[in-house]
């Protein structure tokens, strides 16, 4: 495996992880947009609601937090722990001898 190799691979998997943190950040601020207009909505239709209407707001804005901290974990995970290296290693092994 030449260094050539390894930095295309590494070059390859910076990109992908690049693109994987612009939509976990786009998702996330697009889920954000639709819970809070959708719960004023629910509070403009019917205000008495209000109190119920905001408790599932923040449990659901919440889980659409913890979204973006997953996928920053698996982009870390691909990008400091680079399993494709590894595989590819494995992969000239067994074809090349």
């Amino acid at each position: 495996m030449t260094p050539e190799m390894i930095s295309e691979i590494y070059a390859a998997t910076a990109v992908g992880v690049g693109v994987i943190l612009a939509a976990a950040g786009l998702g996330s601020a697009i889920g954000w947009g639709l819970i809070c207009a959708k719960t004023l909505e629910g509070i403009a239709r019917q205000p008495e609601m209000r109190p119920a209407l905001m408790t599932n707001m923040f449990i659901f804005a919440g889980l659409m937090e913890s979204f973006p901290f997953i996928i920053l974990a698996f982009a870390m995970w691909f990008l400091f722990a680079n399993p494709f290296i590894g595989a590819m290693s494995a992969a000239i092994k067994t074809l090349g001898g």
